[in-house]
């Protein structure tokens, strides 16, 4: 007797805003829902206050590509766990981007003004806290004062963050062990298990194929990983779904739908291409602390550690100046402050002429000099010039330890955003270097870009052509499966991505629990905002 084949009416992979919120929809509609996630499932009180092998490297992914590297969350909740929770509306002109190609990219039916509901929404339910500058840390007032001293304004940005509760301790990147930040661990995720729907760590999505049971369309094959080492397969197994929500991020959802090619039949082309790192493009200035007290008239007492490291929330504060419409393509960007945990402070440039050295006597000092840097991250736009190569046997990358991975990305910026990341650097260099506050440095030890913002690999638009998904963003030529995390947005944003997704993320939750009945799935559409926890 052959074994009964597990099914379900929705099942999403990932745990992500781009998994929980559709999740957690469809849940509260009425639908039987499952949600597969690769990482483990960790607990408010579980996450530490350090960077130990063992336990920050459980929650996070570090993929080296050719010409990027990629850091993504791993993790039940997703990058939404160690992101550092800037929550801001993309401009209105992104929307209307044409890129290298020469037309508009986003969907017709998608403008900045038809997305705010659904941003509304967002930050409802995330929510969203305005900081002001008494929430800005030293450095994000460090970074405010030298706008101000060069002419441009800045401001304290958004954040997804229980103000009240947070500690200001500084480790985000860990996840919160206060239960401030607000990450899908506290409001969709523990909703949608209210409305029953039952979440999976340690289940690896392999690939896609058609159903073998009546009244279902897809077949999921997933690993259930070993979570001391994930390199390890522990077994396996399948569930057949009516609706699969893909949401395994944009390195890994392309890759699943790559190798469920040769079982569902021809992907769209645009699967796999058009990778954007969200035009990231870090830089960083060394301050002189005594110009600091006597320019910017900023100090803080002598008993406390790291005078230029930001203490506190990691992401502070931004000038939106350069956000200007009228501006051509290529020119538009924010700057904003960030910190960047000592695992990074090897790639900063030496400071010395010739090529930039990984060691000596230059690299010593300036890295002895780590509590006066200031980092500055530029989300500017590029060219989606990522392509994927094929994918590996299994997983979404050749893992080489827990965090550790190679990917499959090949990403050359074309002269456009190479130019682009010139005039960032350019900017930021007039800004640090106008009073001689500070000195400008550049990040070249490595030769790839650096990004906790990958996108657009399988993006939705309206022209089949350059996009996998239809702008209600199910994938074209297989009715049923969506693709709603990052990998959708069809460019970069000029900001923090991780609002917009969830912005998208609602629209899509809307339209599909509105379709859910075309795929023999019941679930009303009329769901109200979870509750928080």
């Amino acid at each position: 007797m052959s074994p009964v084949t597990e099914t379900t009416d929705v099942l999403v992979i990932g745990t992500g805003p781009g998994g929980a919120i559709p999740g957690f929809h469809l849940a509260a509609g009425g639908a039987k829902v499952v949600f597969l996630e690769r990482g483990p499932w960790l607990k408010t009180e579980e996450f530490t206050h350090d960077l130990q092998l063992g336990t920050y490297t459980r929650l996070v992914d570090y993929v080296q590509c050719d010409g990027v590297n990629v850091i993504a969350g791993n993790c039940v909740g997703g990058s939404s766990v160690i992101y550092y929770a800037a929550a801001l509306r993309a401009p209105s002109f992104v929307f209307d981007r044409h890129g290298l190609l020469g037309h508009r990219l986003w969907p017709t039916s998608i403008t900045r003004s038809s997305m705010d509901r659904w941003y509304d929404r967002a930050e409802e339910t995330l929510p969203v806290s305005e900081q002001t500058w008494n929430d800005v840390t030293y450095a994000g007032g460090v970074w405010a004062a030298l706008c101000s001293r060069a002419g441009r304004t800045c401001n304290p940005v958004p954040v997804a963050v229980d103000l009240k509760q947070c500690t200001n301790c500084g480790w985000m990147l860990n996840g919160c062990r206060f239960g401030a930040k607000r990450s899908m661990l506290l409001n969709y995720l523990p909703a949608a298990l209210a409305h029953h729907a039952e979440i999976r760590p340690l289940h690896e999505v392999q690939s896609i194929s058609p159903a073998a049971t009546s009244g279902y369309r897809y077949r999921v094959d997933y690993s259930t990983l070993n979570p001391d080492d994930y390199r390890r397969p522990t077994g396996g197994g399948s569930i057949e779904a009516k609706i699969v929500i893909l949401a395994a991020g944009a390195l890994g959802t392309p890759v699943i739908l790559q190798r469920s090619e040769r079982m569902l039949g021809g992907m769209p082309d645009a699967v796999g291409k058009y990778f954007s790192p969200n035009g990231d493009h870090v830089t960083m200035a060394v301050l002189d602390e005594k110009k600091v007290r006597d320019v910017l008239e900023l100090q803080r007492s002598a008993d406390v550690a790291y005078e230029g490291f930001a203490v506190g929330k990691p992401i502070s504060s931004m000038t939106f100046d350069y956000l200007d419409p009228h501006r051509r393509e290529f020119d538009r960007m924010s700057l904003q402050q960030i910190y960047f945990p000592t695992i990074v402070n090897i790639l900063p440039d030496d400071g010395a002429h010739g090529a930039p050295s990984w060691f000596g006597m230059s690299k010593r000092e300036l890295t002895r000099r780590w509590p006066s840097w200031l980092n500055i991250l530029a989300m500017t736009e590029d060219g989606n010039e990522g392509t994927f190569g094929a994918p590996p046997p299994s997983g979404s990358f050749t893992r080489l330890a827990s965090a550790a991975s190679l990917g499959q990305i090949t990403y050359r910026p074309s002269p456009q955003t190479l130019r682009g990341w010139r005039v960032a650097d350019d900017r930021v260099r007039h800004i640090v270097e106008h009073e001689r506050v500070g000195r400008f440095v550049e990040w070249t030890a490595s030769p790839n870009a650096l990004t906790a913002h990958p996108l657009s690999s399988c993006r939705i638009g309206d022209d089949p052509a350059t996009s996998a998904c239809d702008a209600s963003h199910e994938l074209r030529g297989h009715p049923g499966i969506f693709v709603t995390d990052g990998a959708s947005v069809p460019t970069s944003l000029c900001v923090n991505p991780s609002l917009t997704i969830a912005a998208l993320a609602e629209r899509a939750a809307f339209a599909i629990t509105k379709r859910a009945a075309a795929y023999g799935v019941e679930a009303r559409s009329d769901v109200p905002v979870p509750t928080r926890s």
